[in-house]
């Protein structure tokens, strides 16, 4: 009988995506630790597995792909042959193409043969013929009890998938669940457990109605017994009175035990609802190690990637979205985080630099971290920085905090990388991490660095989007509510106690001088007419290094409730994150922590910002040998307002530069008469353009050209081949504004 395809496809190609990830991580494995027959073993079992499905499958290509790369393992493990670094990439280029294939053929797209290529460079490999950029270096796997890695060896890194042959996986049960209808499952629940709190307020009204036919009841007994006497009017109404008070006993107490059992089992519907959207970590953990292997090989760098807390679990929604945040940062890391070898061994660092990247529960939360041990974060250098691109005045930068100017790496265009590459340095790989973690999940983001120790990126996240702990405060009389995960401490001071520090208020924390601020002011609303009492509560919230105190009225409860994005037209309503709907029907306004806190440094400068005078138009030299190119980049900067001059080659470009004075110029590098990093060079001998912007934009990709693009003074260093007018306009206006 044939197969059903259609039935059995989509469990073929999620094991098959499995085995294809175990090969990858089983790749990694043995880089770092050759000669380990165990590995080896796994690897080869991978691809006799992929190989045994696609035949039962009849997907051809996918089946000579997988028996070509078994050939070269089973090769490697019959010691016929050695494993190089060479062989390693051929490797990792087949489970590429084999990727790719799978992902055909969920599309419906079947091939009947694999690429040619790639075959004859793994049948040249099983043979022991050296491979496209294979080194000379080769480890032979030894038997199965071959001795455990020396001890100076690289440190194990937690990335392999969570079950390891189905001999270790548990015996369970399991359904395939369409997720947007667990996703509408997350949801009602989100919305039950909002409504708990509108069945306590019944509750509440209940035992006051309660208490209320108590003293009616109360009354017409003492109006009874100081009468002496009573009509039947007088007795019925006593009597009506007493069964209604004992009716209102009896439901107050039912209200109390249904209100128990509903909070137990809605705690239970919210635990188990909110598990089953609960992935691991390595779900997205597991794709970086390979990431970080090619970048550092491209970078000519040796980086020991270690990974821990894979199986710390958290919302799929939220995995989701952290993919793209962590990859920026681990590529900052790679790119200028960690030094050259040669740097850091004049440095007396390891030839290797490390980048750890782990994870562990943080009370309600989960934090993430990314750290490396490369140059750290110089805070005079970011000061610099901030104050080239006029971000704040003069003073305001002296006066600020180290954490203060540390966060302002996170403002979109920021950056303290020498040149602005494909991989690095344009300012917005930081400003997508604060937006994602921040303002789209709630979250927040700490900084510690130590210059030339390295930096440890921590990022606070929720464990789910679908109900948020927030803590409810009242400020000028309304209502308000603070994430929790941003709240420290609450606190109630004497008033005396909050002192005048620097035209601002503040109060000593266990030695620590915190500011302080009035709620109702940061949010410009007036206050009620109650007058101030002696003591002071305050909300102590932070994000990241920055930490500051909340005046409020009157703090209310901590509940979960589910936070209601805004409509799109109050999209830019800068203090408000998201609405909740509170337990009398209010609608409650979730407050953005990291806009307060900047609202307050905004109160705090508002005496020392100087207008700032009206910008003169840019001027921008643009230099290429093709009319085509040159057109192109004018037209595209034109649109944007900048003045264009332009250039068919290096010599013309030097002689405008030296009768003009530009803003910025933009080069190419093959040129006739004079290229483009003989120009930057030359040009950095003026004093006029010893400190302008320089960018290359070129079609050499090479990383010697950017070293050298370095070496002769170029700020930016675009490719053309991955040119997008996106990426000149967001340069030019890092560098010039």
């Amino acid at each position: 009988m044939a197969i059903d395809q259609a039935t059995f496809m989509p469990r073929f190609l999620d094991e098959a995506r499995e085995q294809c990830a175990r090969i990858t991580s089983g790749l990694l494995d043995i880089e770092r630790h050759p000669g380990d027959a165990e590995i080896m073993n796994a690897l080869f079992r991978a691809a006799h597995s992929i190989k045994g499905s696609a035949r039962m499958m009849k997907l051809l290509a996918i089946t000579e792909l997988a028996h070509k790369m078994e050939d070269v393992l089973d090769a490697v493990r019959g010691q016929r042959i050695g494993f190089s670094k060479g062989l390693s990439d051929t490797l990792f280029r087949a489970v590429d193409v084999l990727g790719a294939m799978l992902e055909e053929v969920a599309g419906g797209n079947v091939h009947d043969t694999p690429p040619a290529d790639i075959c004859e460079e793994l049948e040249r490999a099983a043979q022991g013929e050296p491979s496209t950029g294979e080194g000379t270096d080769t480890v032979t796997v030894g038997a199965i009890s071959a001795a455990p890695p020396a001890k100076e060896s690289v440190p194990v890194t937690s990335v392999s998938p969570p079950h390891h042959g189905s001999e270790n996986r548990a015996k369970t049960e399991s359904i395939r669940i369409d997720s947007a209808k667990l996703d509408s499952l997350i949801k009602l629940m989100g919305e039950i457990v909002s409504t708990q709190g509108r069945w306590q307020r019944t509750s509440a009204r209940i035992r006051e109605a309660e208490q209320l036919s108590a003293g009616l009841e109360e009354v017409l007994g003492e109006h009874l017994t100081d009468k002496g006497s009573a009509d039947g009017r007088e007795k019925e109404l006593y009597r009506t009175a007493h069964g209604l008070k004992e009716k209102l006993s009896a439901l107050d107490s039912l209200s109390r035990d249904d209100g128990l059992l509903m909070e137990q089992l809605i705690g239970e519907l919210q635990d188990v609802s909110l598990t089953m959207r609960m992935l691991p970590l390595a779900t997205v953990f597991d794709s970086f190690p390979r990431a970080v292997r090619d970048l550092s090989h491209e970078m000519g760098k040796e980086i020991d990637f270690v990974v821990e807390g894979g199986d710390t679990e958290l919302d799929k929604k939220i995995i989701e979205q952290i993919g793209d945040p962590l990859l920026h940062m681990i590529r900052n890391a790679v790119d200028h985080g960690i030094e050259p070898a040669e740097e850091r061994l004049k440095n007396g660092k390891r030839e290797q630099g490390t980048i750890r990247l782990f994870a562990f529960y943080d009370g309600g939360s989960v934090t993430v971290a990314v750290q490396d041990d490369g140059r750290g974060l110089s805070v005079e250098q970011l000061r610099e920085k901030a104050q080239q691109k006029k971000l704040f005045p003069e003073e305001t930068l002296a006066r600020m905090s180290d954490a203060e100017i540390i966060d302002l790496i996170f403002l979109p265009g920021f950056s303290t990388s020498p040149i602005i590459t494909d991989f690095s340095g344009r300012g917005v790989g930081l400003d997508v991490v604060h937006r994602n973690v921040v303002e789209e999940l709630k979250g927040s983001i700490r900084v510690e660095t130590h210059q030339g120790q390295g930096i440890t990126f921590y990022l606070k996240l929720p464990l789910n989007l679908a109900v948020f702990r927030l803590l409810l405060v009242v400020a000028a009389g309304r209502t308000f509510a603070l994430p929790a995960s941003a709240v420290n401490e609450i606190v109630a001071v004497p008033r005396h106690e909050i002192i005048e520090v620097v035209h601002r208020q503040a109060f000593r924390l266990r030695e620590q001088i915190i500011p302080v601020e009035e709620l109702a002011q940061l949010l410009g609303i007036t206050h009620s007419g109650s007058e101030p009492g002696d003591t002071v509560h305050l909300a102590i919230v932070s994000n990241g290094n920055e930490r500051m105190g909340l005046i409020v009225e009157s703090l209310l409860t901590e509940v979960d409730m589910v936070v209601k994005p805004l409509p799109s037209h109050m999209k830019n309503v800068r203090l408000v994150s998201g609405v909740a709907l509170g337990s009398g029907n209010e609608i409650i306004n979730v407050l953005q922590v990291p806009t307060l806190l900047k609202g307050a440094r905004e109160i705090k400068e508002a005496r020392s910002v100087k207008p700032v005078a009206e910008r003169r138009q840019i001027a921008i030299l643009v230099v290429d040998d093709s009319l085509n190119t040159r057109e192109i980049e004018k037209s595209i900067l034109e649109a944007y307002g900048y003045s264009i001059d332009l250039a068919g080659d290096g010599m013309e470009a030097l002689e405008k530069a030296q009768h003009n004075n530009y803003d910025a110029i933009i080069t190419d590098v093959e040129m006739p008469l004079l290229d483009g990093f003989s120009l930057t060079e030359r040009l950095r001998r003026d004093e006029r353009y010893a400190d302008k912007p320089i960018i290359i934009v070129t079609s050499r990709e090479k990383e010697e050209d950017k070293r050298r693009g370095i070496a002769v003074g170029a700020n930016a260093y675009i490719v053309k081949g991955t040119f997008e007018q996106s990426n000149l306009l967001e340069t030019v206006q890092n560098l010039v504004g």
